[in-house]
C-alpha cells in the first residue's frame, strides 16, 4: 500500500509550465485543471493528489506538512526563508531575474533610500549586505507606479523582458538573483515517505533534462 503524496502547485504561468513536466514524469491530473474551479485534483495514481494554490503559500503548505512536495519560484522561496524545505531540483522553467529598478536619469537620492517591493525580506537582506540603509515600502502589485508617483526611489521586482519597466520610464539596475522554478520537499515528508518521493524527484529530473536537450 503506497503512502499518499500531495504535491502543491503554484497557480498561473508556473502551473502551465509545470504540467507538461509532470506528464513526462507520468503524473497526470484526472481532469483539465484550467477548466476547473477545484483546488484539489486526483491524478492517474491513486496515492498522488495535486493542490493548486497561490505561489506564496506553497512553502507554507510544504513546511507544515499539508503538502509533501511543492513547486514554487526561487523568488518566493528566498522571501520565505527558513531551513524547513529541501530543494532537490531546479525545474528550469519560468526563468526571470529579481532586480532593483529605478527611473531613467533619476537624480541621486539624498538621505535614506525608499524602496518599494513585495519581497520585503530579500530587499532588506540585499541592501543590508551592501551596507545601505533603506526604508522598505511593502506593495503587492504595479511596483512601477511607486517611483512615478514619488512613493519610492527604487523598486525590487521580477524582471522578465523589461518591457513594463521601459514603458514606464524605468530601467533595471542591479541583479539580485536569477530566478527559476524549484521543486521543494518537506523534511518530514522526505524522511517518512522517501520511497514514494525519491522516484518522483528522479522522474522529474529526467523530464527537465529531456526538455533541455
Amino acid at each position: 500500500m503506497k503512502q499518499p503524496i500531495t504535491i502543491a502547485l503554484s497557480k498561473g504561468r508556473i502551473l502551465k509550465e509545470t504540467l507538461p513536466l509532470l506528464e513526462q514524469a507520468d503524473i497526470r491530473p484526472a481532469e483539465d485543471i484550467s477548466k476547473s474551479r477545484k483546488l484539489i485534483f486526483d491524478t492517474n495514481h491513486e496515492h498522488i493528489k495535486l493542490l493548486v494554490i497561490r505561489a506564496t503559500d506553497v512553502p507554507t503548505y510544504v513546511e507544515y506538512g499539508a503538502a509533501d512536495m511543492g513547486v514554487a519560484g526561487k523568488d518566493v522561496l528566498m522571501e520565505y526563508g527558513g531551513t524547513a524545505l529541501y530543494e532537490p531540483l531546479d525545474l528550469n522553467i519560468s526563468r526571470c531575474r529579481l532586480m532593483t529598478a529605478g527611473m531613467v536619469n533619476a537624480e541621486p537620492v539624498k538621505g535614506r533610500l525608499k524602496v518599494a517591493s513585495k519581497f520585503v525580506n530579500v530587499t532588506k537582506q540585499y541592501f543590508a549586505e551592501k551596507g545601505v540603509q533603506v526604508d522598505i515600502i511593502k506593495l503587492y502589485g504595479a511596483m512601477e507606479l511607486a517611483p512615478i508617483m514619488g512613493l519610492a526611489d527604487r523598486i525590487v521586482d521580477i524582471v522578465d523582458t523589461g518591457n513594463t519597466l521601459r514603458a514606464n520610464g524605468m530601467e533595471p539596475l542591479e541583479l539580485i538573483a536569477p530566478i527559476s522554478t524549484r521543486l521543494v520537499v518537506g523534511k518530514a515528508a522526505m524522511k517518512m515517505k522517501h520511497a514514494q518521493i525519491q522516484p518522483i524527484i528522479e522522474q522529474l529530473g529526467q523530464a527537465v533534462k529531456a526538455e533541455a536537450e
